[in-house]
């Protein structure tokens, strides 16, 4: 069930905290090789990491906060791919260096995210996500990213799965075996995607309990593959965002950032992350061993109504594909509904 990636969406790229003022990072997304930097200015920018001269990764080279220089040739390109300098020119010799760039996408950063399009288009409509209760510059208390050896589809359906954690994320602070039960939760349709509408966790949700009072949550899910989820306990709120964005056809980033108002848990941001790294390696083990079956290719069921969001997943991404081909509106195929499982 594994379909190509799809284009002409903003993706999660990395958390702005990791990008330093006048430094580079080297990323591969997309199967592309991508260079992300912040501008002096504080703009950050993302090329292809590639140097159209003789292919050495400009990655390599050095970045004064206005121009990175290639290590190979001393070629000089600004922020937005143009290449302003050949050093090995003489006097006499034309070459319209206007006409020399490398590749760059659209990136924007917002509420302390870093976002980059993956698409043809070079001045995309804004519709980066919107985190509730986040402000902007705000850098998130846990920021953790981890590789899943997977492709995006089963990392993306692998992350909305209701049904999977008593198994999988079995633990003291979250679930036991013993205490699946059954859940009825709301559903409607949201920009790009749907939503769990605002309700108090599961009685079986330990780690909600820590916040107090009668917390509340709602869960909101969005293509290309961003699961927000806002917490609500008294005065105080909790922000939670996992962004699945594709390395390769074969490779998943899973990035996981946490912003909160609760003063106590700030000191707690060490162990907080441990346990953050432990709810990710869980899912990324039960993915390494799900691989060893579906090298076979074998056929996928999905049920009603456990795996019901999978199935909105698929359809919002056919949707979204056949949407932008016939270049028209896109039509949300999610209808509210209420859907009930036991985990």
């Amino acid at each position: 069930m594994t379909e190509p990636i799809l284009r002409d969406i903003w993706y999660f790229a990395l958390p702005a905290a990791a990008l330093e003022h006048g430094r580079m990072r080297r990323l591969t997304l997309f199967g592309e090789p991508l260079l992300f930097g912040r501008a002096a200015d504080g703009v950050p920018f993302a090329l292809r990491d590639i140097c159209p001269h003789r292919g050495i990764p400009l990655s390599y080279g050095r970045f004064d906060g206005r121009e990175i220089e290639c290590c190979y040739h001393g070629w000089r390109f600004d922020t937005g791919g143009r290449c302003t300098a050949i050093p090995s020119l003489v006097e006499g010799q034309r070459l319209d260096l206007s006409k020399i760039r490398v590749a760059a996408l659209p990136c924007r950063e917002r509420q302390g995210c870093i976002w980059v399009y993956w698409g043809d288009d070079p001045a995309p409509t804004e519709d980066i996500v919107a985190l509730p209760d986040v402000p902007e510059g705000r850098p998130a208390g846990i920021a953790e990213t981890m590789v899943f050896p997977c492709p995006v589809d089963h990392a993306v359906v692998g992350l909305m799965d209701p049904a999977h954690g008593p198994f999988v994320h079995r633990s003291w602070w979250w679930r036991t075996r013993r205490s699946i039960h059954e859940k009825a939760k709301a559903f409607a349709p949201s920009p790009l995607g749907f939503q769990m509408v605002r309700h108090r966790p599961s009685s079986n949700s330990r780690a909600y309990r820590l916040l107090g009072g009668a917390p509340e949550t709602e869960i909101t899910f969005r293509l290309p593959g961003v699961r927000v989820e806002h917490i609500r306990a008294g005065r105080h709120v909790v922000t939670g965002l996992t962004a699945v964005t594709p390395i390769d056809d074969a490779t998943t980033q899973v990035a996981h950032l946490i912003w909160w108002t609760t003063p106590w848990l700030t000191p707690l941001k060490p162990i907080a992350r441990l346990f953050v790294r432990k709810f990710l390696a869980q899912d990324r083990d039960v993915v390494v061993m799900q691989q060893e079956g579906l090298r076979h290719d074998p056929p996928l069921m999905l049920i009603n109504d456990a795996d019901m969001q999978a199935k909105w997943y698929y359809q919002l991404k056919a949707e979204y594909a056949k949407a932008s081909a016939e270049q028209r509106a896109f039509a949300n195929p999610v209808t509210e509904r209420v859907l009930r499982w036991r985990s």
